[in-house]
């Protein structure tokens, strides 16, 4: 698997585009459907977003939630896991092809790319989807059918349907204990795209891409999912071979 390393806005390789305050609902349009301890991503336009034809799916997510498994190979270990439902109203069926990438920032290392790890998924829908209702998808079975279109008001703002959500969960085996401060990076949401010089001369592709920030306060000894807290999301345009880059300075309460 190819090394993916985090993103460096100060060195110009990514571009922090909308600093994002806690989601409001519209206020004729309330959410629907938004169950406990879910949060909702705003779908916020950037200067950046130059086309015309720049779509984003919607996104609600849980905060990251740590189970111990038994995986083949690895032994007992633990296992964080980031639950998510997407819907559509770009106007026309699209695929989702993710890449979720776990940041420490007071880590020296490289980005973490999730793991499709089947052991503990299955572990997972115990606990998120006992009864099988939501068909929890992971990063590949979740890109091979297209997400349906949902429209959920007509041009008066009217609610005419609700959305048809499909769930998905990524996984990551290998975030280290001592990490405290950490983001996680959210390819696939959208089609934006932008090319610019890259300090060497070469054209860089930056992709609009989700950062959800977090940080972790207790014991290292002995990890809980109660321990994060939600620090704010924002939208960037983040390049695909991202460098280090440096924990986010402001905080969305």
């Amino acid at each position: 698997m190819r090394r993916i390393w985090a993103l460096a806005a100060l060195l110009g390789f990514a571009t922090v585009v909308t600093q994002a305050q806690p989601p409001q609902p519209p206020q004729n349009n309330p959410p629907v459907g938004v169950g406990f301890n879910e949060r909702v991503v705003e779908k916020l336009v950037s200067p950046e977003d130059r086309e015309a034809n720049i779509w984003m799916f919607n996104l609600h997510f849980k905060d990251p939630r740590i189970i111990k498994v038994n995986v083949p190979g690895k032994g007992t270990i633990n296992v964080w896991y980031l639950w998510y439902q997407l819907s559509n109203e770009t106007g026309e069926a699209r695929n989702f092809n993710p890449r979720f990438v776990w940041v420490c920032h007071d880590e020296n290392r490289p980005g973490i790319q999730d793991q499709v790890l089947h052991t503990a998924q299955n572990e997972i829908k115990k606990i998120e989807d006992e009864q099988n209702i939501l068909n929890i998808k992971n990063s590949w079975t979740i890109s091979k059918d297209p997400i349906p279109v949902s429209k959920e008001f007509d041009n008066n703002g009217n609610r005419i349907s609700y959305p048809v959500r499909v769930t998905g969960v990524a996984t990551w085996a290998d975030v280290p204990s001592t990490s405290t401060q950490f983001s996680i990076l959210v390819f696939g949401l959208s089609n934006g795209f932008v090319k610019v010089d890259g300090p060497d001369g070469k054209e860089v592709v930056r992709v609009k891409t989700l950062q959800l920030n977090f940080r972790r306060v207790g014991d290292d000894d002995n990890i809980k999912a109660q321990q994060v807290k939600f620090e704010g999301y924002k939208w960037i345009y983040a390049t695909t071979d991202p460098l280090p880059m440096d924990p986010p300075k402001v905080e969305t309460k």
